[in-house]
């Protein structure tokens, strides 16, 4: 009998290792593609580079038309465009632009305004270098029963994922979690538990079925000045603590963590065997992971590291990026323009290994799934941003080693008059039609 539950239980330890063995061979063979790491898991990978950058941007009065825009980056070392601005398309007036996201098929790139509510769906997949402006939804608060601020775009199969920031009675923090189809016809809204009421975030673990959800806070808020916010000690109070995890196929809370001071990016390891979560908050300046407790299955919230040094808070930690093999995180924070790469090999103690200053200010980091080459973008919000000197808005690339950053190209929206650069999306000419143009003639030497 004895022998025979030693031989069970070597038999589970080596099925267990096999299966570890090849769930790892797995993530390093996809670790060739050069795909940002922190897209849906419902999405197809690109194989290969890049080949350009497609960046939502805020318009500034004065600049150009002064609308909000599209604009598109050449980002392939191999082509005569690489660096450069190849095309921008506008949207009419200025919505707060802020986060967008690709559709399951990659072929439309949705974006969203914070301020209007307003949403613009582009085709991406007809002319990768022009997208297109196909689509506008300017009845979203509306159909989605008063949520407004649509803050990401989530792949989901036919289904666009929205978590959003506020509402339309009062513009405080209370908020849902809103999804369109890909055609852009409204689904259904989710509201937000009543004891975690905010929102922000909402990424999903499909093999676990679990999504998880953080906190920012209201339109009231965040469309206000930033230092007249902060003196604001009663406007303050209004930002969440939390993080929910959720069963994502049905929609239904099942914990409320505790993350102090505005748990904003998620990033789930990507490895299927890793069963956590980074989440920076943003006015603590801390490190969190969300683990799965082996045990019994459910999540618990652990402070894995601080964020800069303590005395110089706030320094706003804003934007997350996790390397392919869960080992790297890049951080970055707005207020000192710095970017903080973290060794989180042990997830459960994060250690710093670099950093650099990218400009007066960085906000947005997207790095390739091979994790070669990071790029940056330098606006938060309008009235969040700094002003003359201290308002670089920029797009900057650069090489990742493994030890330092090399920068590439830079693109000065402000000289260009543009506007202020936030979030980023990668495209490939061909992706759709399975076919990888040869390299133009007089095209820039490949790295």
């Amino acid at each position: 009998m004895h022998a025979t539950r030693r031989l069970n239980a070597l038999r589970s330890e080596t099925l267990g290792r096999l299966a570890a063995l090849v769930l790892g061979l797995l993530v390093a063979a996809a670790a060739a593609h050069a795909d940002e790491t922190c897209q849906s898991p419902y999405m197809p990978k690109l194989s290969g580079q890049e080949d350009y950058i497609y960046v939502w941007t805020l318009g500034v009065e004065g600049w150009g038309d002064g609308s909000d825009k599209v604009v598109s980056v050449g980002a392939n070392p191999a082509r005569p465009d690489y660096g450069k601005i190849v095309h921008s398309v506008s949207v009419g007036g200025r919505h707060e632009a802020h986060h967008g996201g690709l559709t399951d098929d990659r072929r439309h790139y949705w974006v969203g305004g914070l301020d209007t509510s307003q949403i613009y769906i582009f085709d991406i997949a007809t002319d990768p270098a022009r997208p297109k402006l196909v689509k506008t939804i300017d009845d979203f608060v509306e159909k989605s029963g008063g949520v407004v601020g649509p803050h990401g775009f989530y792949a989901l199969p036919g289904r666009m994922l929205i978590p959003s920031l506020s509402n339309d009675v009062d513009k405080g923090g209370k908020t849902a979690i809103v999804e369109y189809s890909n055609e852009g016809e409204y689904v259904r809204t989710t509201w937000m538990p009543e004891e975690a009421p905010y929102g922000y975030d909402a990424r999903v673990n499909a093999h676990l079925n679990r999504m998880l959800t953080s906190s920012f806070t209201g339109h009231a808020n965040y469309m206000r000045p930033l230092a007249e916010l902060m003196g604001d000690a009663e406007a303050m109070k209004n930002f969440g603590n939390e993080v929910v995890v959720w069963d994502f196929h049905a929609r239904k809370p099942l914990q409320v963590l505790t993350v102090p001071g505005a748990p904003l990016e998620i990033r789930w390891a990507l490895n299927p065997i890793h069963e956590y979560a980074f989440i920076e908050a943003a006015l603590t300046g801390e490190l969190w992971g969300v683990f799965r407790k082996p045990e019994d299955g459910t999540f618990e919230a652990v402070k894995v590291g601080d964020i800069g040094p303590r005395e110089e808070q706030p320094l706003l930690a804003v934007d997350i990026s996790l390397s392919a093999d869960d080992t790297t995180l890049f951080v970055d924070t707005f207020m000192d323009g710095k970017v903080r790469v973290y060794d989180v090999s042990d997830p459960r103690n994060a250690r710093q290994i670099y950093e650099k200053k990218i400009g007066s200010q960085v906000n947005m980091v997207s790095q390739s799934w091979d994790g070669k080459r990071v790029y940056f973008t330098s606006s938060l919000l309008a009235n969040w941003d700094g002003t003359g000197h201290d308002d670089e808005q920029f797009l900057k690339a650069y090489d990742w080693n493994g030890k330092e950053l090399i920068e590439r190209f830079a693109i000065d929206f402000r000289e260009k008059k543009i506007g202020r650069p936030h979030i980023m999306r990668f495209g490939q000419i061909g992706f759709h039609t399975g076919e990888r143009p040869a390299a133009e003639e007089g095209a820039v030497a490949a790295r």
